[in-house]
C-alpha cells in the first residue's frame, strides 16, 4: 500500500532501520569498552600494595650528654659574685659564684677559737700540775718532815726533864701538841703533793674530752654553712647560659638558678616518637636529624636508648594545626662526637627502620 512522499514505511523497511540503529549502538558500546580498558593500567583492577615504611619522624632537641644543668645555690642569700659568662669551660668542683658570707666567716672564726680554748683545757688536764708546782709542793713535804723531827725532839727532851723533875707540865704538853702539829702538817703536805703528782681522773679527762668533741663539731657545722655560700659546678663542660647576676637574691629551693651548665663534648637529641610508631624503635637504629638553620644538611647518629614511660608532647613544630595532645615517648638519639649544634636546638628527627623485610 503505497502513499505519498510523506508517510509510513512499509513494516519491512522500518524493522531494517531500527535494526541498523541497534547493530550501530552495539559497536560504538563495545568500542567504547575497548578504549577504557586499553587505558587502565595492568592490574588496575587488583586491590592497592601497602608501602613498606623505612623510617620513623619526630621532632626534638639537641641537648649535652650531661643535659643541661641548672646550678642553683644551696642556702639563701645574695649574690656576691657570678665568675663565669656563657661559653666559659668550667671543670667539676670549681666555683661558679659565692654569696654574701661575712657572717658566716665569723662563726666560723669563733668556732675555731673555741675548739682551741677547749683543747688547751684537755691537754693541761693531761699534763697535770706544773714543774714549779710538783717542786713546791715536794719542798712542803721536806719542810714538813724537818718540823716534825724538831717537834719529836722538843717532846724526847721535855719527857727527859720531867722524870727528872726538872721540867714542868706544861712545857711538856705543849712539846706534845707541837708534835701532834708537825705530824698534822706532813700528812697534809704529803697529800698536796700526791695530788700534784697524780695523772688526771677519769670523768674529769672524759668531761674535757666532749668538750674538744663539742667544739669540733659546732666548727664543722659552721665550716659547712660557710662552704655553701660557694656555689661550685658539678661536671666538667661550659656554662650554656648566665642566668643570675651580683646583688640578685637566691633561695635553696631551687626555683632561682644561677648558672646553667653541660658537657658539649658530645651531643644527642631528646626526641618524641608518637604513639603509634613505639612498636617499630630498637637500640642501635641509626638515625640522623635536620634542622632548618641548616638547609638539607643530615647530622648522622644512632638511637642510644628508648625511654620507658610515655608522656605529653613537649616540643611543638610552627603548624598552627598540629595536636597538642599527643602521647610520646622519649627516644635518645646520640650524635656523632665531631658533630657541633647549639643546646636547645629544635631539629626534626628521621629514625632508619632498614630492610623492611629483615626480621626485627
Amino acid at each position: 500500500m503505497r502513499m505519498g512522499k510523506i508517510g509510513f514505511l512499509p513494516p519491512s523497511g522500518r524493522m531494517r532501520q531500527l535494526a541498523a540503529a541497534f547493530f550501530i549502538a552495539i559497536t560504538m558500546t563495545l568500542v567504547t569498552a575497548g578504549m577504557v580498558m586499553a587505558a587502565e593500567p595492568p592490574g588496575a583492577g587488583a586491590l592497592p600494595v601497602p608501602v613498606p615504611r623505612t623510617r620513623i619522624a619526630a621532632l626534638g632537641r639537641v641537648e649535652p650528654i650531661s643535659e643541661e644543668i641548672r646550678i642553683a645555690a644551696a642556702m639563701t642569700g645574695r649574690l656576691a659574685d657570678v665568675h663565669l659568662e656563657a661559653g666559659d669551660p668550667v671543670k667539676a668542683g670549681e666555683v661558679v659564684a659565692t654569696l654574701e658570707n661575712a657572717d658566716h666567716l665569723a662563726r666560723v672564726k669563733a668556732a675555731e677559737a673555741n675548739l682551741a680554748i677547749a683543747r688547751a683545757a684537755l691537754q693541761r688536764l693531761l699534763n697535770g700540775a706544773l714543774p714549779a708546782e710538783r717542786a713546791e709542793a715536794a719542798a712542803a713535804v721536806r719542810e714538813a718532815e724537818a718540823l716534825l723531827l724538831r717537834a719529836q725532839q722538843e717532846l724526847a727532851r721535855q719527857e727527859g726533864l720531867a722524870a727528872k723533875k726538872l721540867g714542868s707540865r706544861q712545857d711538856l704538853d705543849l712539846a706534845a701538841t707541837e708534835m701532834e702539829a708537825a705530824r698534822a702538817r706532813l700528812t697534809r703536805a704529803r697529800e698536796r703533793l700526791a695530788v700534784v703528782d697524780a695523772p688526771a681522773r677519769e670523768d674529769e679527762r672524759a668531761k674535757a674530752e666532749a668538750e674538744v668533741a663539742l667544739a669540733e663539731a659546732r666548727l664543722a657545722e659552721a665550716q659547712a654553712v660557710h662552704d655553701k655560700s660557694f656555689v661550685r659546678s658539678p661536671i666538667d663542660g661550659e656554662v650554656l647560659q648566665r642566668i643570675r647576676l651580683a646583688g640578685e637574691q637566691v633561695t635553696e629551693l631551687g626555683d632561682t638558678p644561677i648558672l646553667a651548665v653541660g658537657d658539649m663534648s658530645r651531643l644527642r637529641v631528646r626526641a618524641e616518637v608518637d604513639e603509634a610508631d613505639i612498636g617499630l624503635l630498637r637500640l642501635g637504629q641509626a638515625a640522623y636529624v635536620q634542622a632548618a638553620a641548616y638547609g638539607e644538611r643530615r647530622f648522622p647518629g644512632t638511637v642510644g636508648r628508648i625511654g620507658n614511660l610515655m608522656g605529653r608532647k613537649q616540643v611543638f613544630s610552627d603548624d598552627p594545626s598540629e595536636r597538642q595532645d599527643t602521647r610520646v615517648l622519649e627516644v635518645l638519639i646520640d650524635l656523632e662526637p665531631d658533630t657541633r649544634l647549639p643546646a636547645g636546638l629544635r631539629v626534626d628527627a628521621f629514625i632508619e627502620l632498614g630492610d623492611p623485610g629483615q626480621d626485627e
